[in-house]
């Protein structure tokens, strides 16, 4: 075998069991579909997407000419969109580390996984990414807006500010001059992992990538801890097979490098497949029904899929929110306790940079933008008349437990003929209850401080939905009848091939699940480490 361990993707699964593999003496090679991006340039690292004409859109279709930041896969009323990076998700996510409700995990989940055996993983995560709350004296107005509309509902006492991934400065302000001056007021500091970084100015780019390298993203702490222990990242590295051989697995892949595909082939005794709900899955269902490489994988395969209940209600305030500054998340109003229509979910403040705002506005005429993006922008672009968009705007955002039951496979695009590609099935039906609980709780909580609440169309009209947190496909069961893993996250059938991402949580979260898969990983680890 070429390694001990190779694992595909380098999100929150795939970097922390690498880190830890590694840590405990393994020959571990990550394989990173994605750039390897940075504030700047270098001869291995892209700087992150500013212009238009930068490497925004990563292509299904053909990455080897497309391969930028973000990947945006569109299906019959869900549209996902992931990260792809070296990193993962983590580079474009909104900082939020949270532990997933206690009632979660009542349901659903093997016997062995509990809050109570997950806990300490949780705990180990949040240390190592140095998680930490915005400081009182930093609150973005979008933050003092939260907790003015709790107390106007009278639920002051389910606010919460959120643990975010983020390094701050207690002594910045909001009241220095030129307050976000990256130069002036972001501190250069080294973070445990020993990497340098700086602190939070409150850029609020914190999904395009943190000119202040105050995000603490895999790159800079799971990643180059791993490589202090021989762990080896090849970015733009796309895997299109996994075969199980003697004594192990082969992992095939294309580099992508120059516009063309490099098609090349390593072996492994283990294998971690990490590449997200969507990749992992695709890559499995690839394995067994069109490569027949993995024949016996579980029929559960591709069912119990969800969209964690991800919703957005842009609302103008008669006031300054000004959601282009500060962490993107800081806080929630939480419901998880059912008391709201029956329905659990929370509710978060969001923000959204610059210039992602002028470019979507730039975009939004083009006849070539996808309906359900134009109708979206063309709703906030309503909403703002007359309006300057950078200051009255708040971006009421939320995730809920929605009813799991979508099913990824692979589909012919036209019935007999074409290439087989990855389709989701999803009936809105049984979420549907807990879109509409979080659609009336935004609408309440916006007009409780003299917002105008407007329902996208993409759901009044379409029902339609768009969610950067995809989970499940290759879910936790107890056995292969429930299940494609099972505790340890081992494929039913097939020992030595793992997938530790959000493919294996068996159902909403109802909150972001990076911690909660960085926990799962964590475990998996540790377990492989003990055998």
């Amino acid at each position: 075998m070429d390694y001990d361990v190779i694992v595909i993707g380098s999100g929150f699964g795939g970097a922390i069991t690498g880190c830890r593999l590694a840590e405990g003496g393994m020959k571990v090679l990550i394989l990173e579909r994605g750039r390897w991006w940075d504030k700047k340039a270098s001869p291995d690292r892209t700087p992150y997407p500013r212009e238009p004409s930068d490497p925004w859109i990563w292509n299904h279709s053909g990455p080897e000419r497309q391969n930028g930041w973000a990947d945006f896969r569109v299906f019959p009323h869900m549209t996902v969109v992931q990260g792809a990076a070296v990193g993962g998700g983590s580079l474009i996510y909104a900082n939020i580390s949270a532990e997933a409700p206690k009632h979660v995990f009542n349901d659903g989940w093997p016997a062995e996984i509990t809050y109570d055996e997950l806990k300490p993983y949780y705990d180990k995560v949040g240390a190592f990414m140095n998680v930490q709350k915005v400081p009182a004296n930093q609150w973005p107005k979008r933050t003092d807006l939260m907790l003015r509309s709790a107390k106007a509902v009278g639920h002051e006492e389910r606010f919460e500010l959120l643990d975010l991934a983020v390094s701050f400065d207690e002594n910045y302000s909001y009241d220095l001059p030129d307050p976000f001056n990256v130069e002036t007021h972001s501190k250069r500091i080294n973070n445990p992992q020993g990497e340098e970084q700086g602190t939070c100015v409150h850029l609020g780019n914190c999904v395009i990538g943190c000119e202040a390298d105050a995000k603490n993203t895999l790159d800079r702490n799971y990643i180059p801890a791993g490589m202090k222990h021989g762990l080896q990242v090849r970015p733009l590295h796309l895997v299109t097979n996994i075969e199980a051989v003697t004594g192990g697995y082969k992992v095939s892949f294309d580099e992508l490098r120059n516009g063309a595909r490099l098609p090349g082939a390593l072996t492994a005794t283990r294998v971690i497949v990490a590449a997200g709900s969507l990749g992992s899955t695709e890559l499995l269902l690839r394995a067994r029904d069109i490569t027949r490489s993995l024949p016996n994988l579980s029929s559960f395969l591709g069912r119990n899929w969800s969209s964690n209940g991800d919703f957005l209600t842009p609302a103008l305030h008669p006031f300054d929110v000004i959601p282009t500054r500060g962490p993107t998340i800081t806080s929630a109003i939480n419901y998880h306790d059912g008391s709201f229509q029956g329905q659990r979910f929370w509710v978060q403040d969001g923000g959204f940079p610059d210039l992602a705002w002028n470019y979507l506005k730039s975009k939004s005429a083009e006849g070539d933008m996808h309906l359900r993006a134009r109708l979206l922008i063309e709703a906030i672009q309503t909403l703002l008349q007359g309006a300057d968009p950078l200051r009255g705007i708040m971006p009421w955002f939320a995730q809920g437990i929605d009813a799991g039951d979508g099913v990824l496979r692979m589909r012919r695009k036209y019935w007999l003929f074409g290439e087989r590609q990855l389709h989701l099935d999803w009936d809105i039906k049984q979420s549907e209850a807990v879109i509409n609980a979080i659609v009336d709780k935004h609408k309440e909580l916006a007009r409780a401080t003299g917002g105008n609440p407007i329902v996208p169309p993409t759901w009044t009209l379409a029902r339609d939905l768009i969610t950067p947190h995809p989970l499940g496909g290759c879910n936790i069961g107890s056995t292969s009848a429930n299940g494609v893993v099972n505790h340890t996250g081992q494929v039913f059938g097939y020992p030595g091939l793992y997938v530790c991402d959000g493919a294996v949580v068996p159902e909403a979260l109802g909150v972001n699940p990076s911690r909660t898969i960085g926990a799962l990983a964590e475990r998996t680890a540790a377990l492989i480490l003990a055998e």
